[in-house]
């Protein structure tokens, strides 16, 4: 039984885990990089539920599928909340958004009035075409630039300015016109250091001992600098128009974009003019930043297995007959399909997926959890342990077109296999697997039908090495790809 030095508790029948240390905890024994790998290798030691001390914090780590049914679905309910930190408190305005805040009832409020605009089937419907044509832009893009086929491109900034005019478009009826718009330049700069100050690992120590918080200040002052101006750019250049809009249009008006169904919602008394701007805070994040991440990875992958693009392309031919791909049509591709999952398997964006909190104590498996700590499922190794996955280092979609020894459970009406949870599943699971998905599989599609992607001049392959935050997990270093253009 761990023994609590400061915050003490009578819980009983605690997880397993490392003896604390008075003040520290188990901090200065795993130190700040709490990553998806070394919590994987301490489950081998401590089992697949132990507990971490973390100065005056609580962190129970779940590496099996089993239990991670447990925290995500059947005891959804009492592991439904998020905890947050110094500085999540800040970029959430202290849980005004949906993803971050408390389970309850105004969780249920964000939820429903941002899957309406952006979650559901008719939305995809509506927008698809739109996608598909950014997509095609970006094909004549790569297609038009001979450079691009001989000495290759950082392809991350043409799919990021793809990516923004999806969501901003979808959300503002608003578009950048090139990678030197000084809007996108601002936005993505905005979003670039919001990721860098909230993913960092610096501010931990503050966080875990209040003692050591003074030593933040300055910290904290760079995060609240920033979050001001960002979010006066996005209410200045983007809401307030749309209010503007509004307004002039009167009842004429027909809600035309997410955002104008959000501000409807304000008028209406039913969230508050805050919530809005952390709906669009939570949209430029989560939304943006892990799709863009899986594409990334998947392009890169795809030039180092030029066979799965070749498989890629014969699907689509053979099944498609000469008919381009569309958000329709994907679902009569299932290698496709595997390739997406496969890139999101082996390179799952959110390891440890958006962290759980029990408000109360509760039970898990066999062991009491305190109230208020921090329950992450370790997503990324319940989707490459070995014991459950053949070979999981490899990238070869085959696997999920295979019969694999699955982990399932009845979710909602359908099976959910538990070793893989790229977005989670249950009541906090991401709703943007509506979009990521399609999105995704589109993206791998245009560029493997028009184009033979390969490693630049004089590299044998591109280099898939990751790099992580707290919660994130992408590319270490941004891949320069080579295009080829395939004669129709």
């Amino acid at each position: 039984m761990i023994i609590h030095f400061i915050h003490s508790t009578t819980t009983t029948n605690l997880p397993p885990g490392p003896r604390p240390l008075p003040i520290f905890g188990n901090w200065l024994q795993v130190g700040n990089d709490l990553n998806h790998r070394l919590l994987a290798a301490m489950s081998q030691t401590y089992g697949s539920i132990f507990l971490l001390k973390l100065g005056s914090k609580n962190l129970v780590v779940v590496s099996n599928p089993e239990l991670a049914n447990q925290v995500l679905h059947t005891q959804g309910i009492e592991f439904g909340s998020r905890p947050r930190n110094v500085v999540f408190d800040i970029f959430t305005g202290n849980g005004q958004d949906m993803v971050f805040t408390i389970y309850g009832e105004h969780w249920r409020k964000m939820r429903r009035i941002m899957t309406l605009p952006f979650f559901t089937n008719k939305v995809v419907h509506q927008y698809s075409e739109m996608w598909e044509n950014e997509m095609d832009l970006v094909v004549d893009d790569l297609r038009n630039n001979e450079i691009v086929s001989k000495e290759g491109i950082v392809i991350r900034r043409r799919l990021q300015l793809m990516l923004y005019n999806i969501m901003y478009r979808m959300m503002f009826d608003a578009k950048f016109e090139s990678q030197d718009d000084p809007m996108f330049i601002q936005a993505t700069k905005f979003n670039s250091e919001r990721s860098r100050l909230a993913q960092s690992f610096e501010y931990n120590y503050g966080d875990f001992i209040p003692l050591l918080r003074p030593f933040l200040n300055g910290y904290l002052k760079k995060c609240r600098d920033l979050q001001s101006r960002r979010l006066a750019f996005f209410n200045s250049f983007y809401v307030e128009k749309r209010r503007k809009i509004m307004a002039e249009n009167g009842e004429k008006h027909k809600i035309t974009c997410a955002m104008d169904h959000i501000i409807d919602a304000q008028t209406k008394g039913e969230i508050s003019e805050q919530n809005v701007l952390y709906i669009v805070e939570n949209i430029n994040v989560a939304a943006i930043e892990t799709t863009l991440w899986s594409m990334e990875w998947a392009i890169a992958e795809l030039a180092n297995h030029p066979t799965i693009q070749r498989k890629i392309r014969d699907e689509i031919s053979t099944v498609l007959k000469g008919q381009p791909v569309t958000e329709s049509n994907l679902h009569e591709l299932p290698y496709l399909q595997a390739t997406v999952n496969e890139t999101l398997r082996l390179h799952t964006p959110i390891p440890l997926l958006v962290p759980h909190m029990n408000l109360e104590e509760a039970k898990l498996g066999s062991y009491t959890i305190p109230k208020e700590s921090k329950v992450v499922v370790n997503a990324w190794w319940l989707a490459n342990n070995p014991a459950w996955w053949q070979n999981p280092n490899e990238f070869r979609p085959e696997r999920f077109l295979e019969e694999e020894g699955g982990t399932e459970a009845v979710v909602g009406g359908g099976k959910v296999d538990f070793r893989f949870l790229p977005f989670g599943v249950g009541r906090r699971s991401c709703p943007g697997i509506i979009l990521a998905l399609p999105i995704l599989g589109l993206v791998i599609a245009r560029l493997a039908s028009n184009f033979e992607m390969e490693a630049p001049p004089g590299l044998d392959k591109i280099d898939v090495n990751e790099e992580g935050g707290q919660f994130s997990l992408h590319i270490a270093r941004h891949s320069t790809v080579v295009f080829k253009p395939i004669k129709p």
